[in-house]
């Protein structure tokens, strides 16, 4: 939507004005975060100047036979019901994955074993690969609920509400990670701004 460009580009100009380096880009393979990077490499002068390439690993979770169905559906009623909550935030990652398992007509849905393996061997596998080559920032353009379960997966303390264009900065060294800021919106308001100023001069 041009609403949510508009978010993307608030976000790769914050980005730029905060002088940040990236060394690589990554993104899921789905064809949402593929367009969000590219208007972010864009705004960052980064087009064709950094690697980027994309990773299954980092796709969203398969909700089954609810994809692509309104998320309220499933997280409102569906999973509530399922758990005898009455918000879906009072479970947690585990409970929620073997639930979709459980409600998933189509046969689908990831088990919480197999989606938390994915998702940790995609973000570790980049850790991995910009400290082999000397280390550095890697610009990841992922999906609420994977950036989430990976949050989790380092730090079950933490909370992982997640807004669209927000940032997320997790750092790696010698073979672990820290959660150094979850849901960052700072960098889109420098972009809005500066959006903003252009439209008004």
């Amino acid at each position: 939507t041009a609403v949510g460009e508009r978010g993307i580009r608030e976000l790769g100009i914050g980005l730029r004005e905060s002088g940040l380096q990236f060394a690589k880009a990554f993104s899921s393979d789905s064809g949402r975060t593929i367009q969000t990077m590219g208007i972010m490499l864009e705004e960052l002068g980064l087009t064709g100047r950094i690697p980027y390439r994309t990773d299954k690993r980092l796709r969203e979770w398969c909700f089954g036979s609810f994809d692509g169905a309104y998320d309220g559906e499933l997280f409102m009623g569906v999973m509530p019901r399922v758990f005898n909550v009455e918000h879906v935030h009072q479970l947690s990652y585990p409970e929620l994955a073997e639930g979709l398992v459980e409600v998933d007509t189509a046969g689908w849905a990831e088990s919480w074993e197999k989606l938390s393996s994915r998702i940790w061997e995609g973000f570790s596998d980049i850790a991995k690969e910009i400290e082999a080559a000397g280390g550095g920032n890697a610009l990841i353009v992922s999906h609420g609920m994977t950036i989430g379960t990976f949050v989790y997966l380092i730090d079950q303390t933490r909370s992982h509400g997640l807004d669209n264009g927000s940032v997320t900065v997790i750092e790696y060294e010698t073979g672990r990670f820290t959660v150094d800021c979850i849901g960052d919106m700072s960098y889109r308001t420098v972009g809005k701004k500066y959006l903003d100023d252009g439209e008004q001069d």
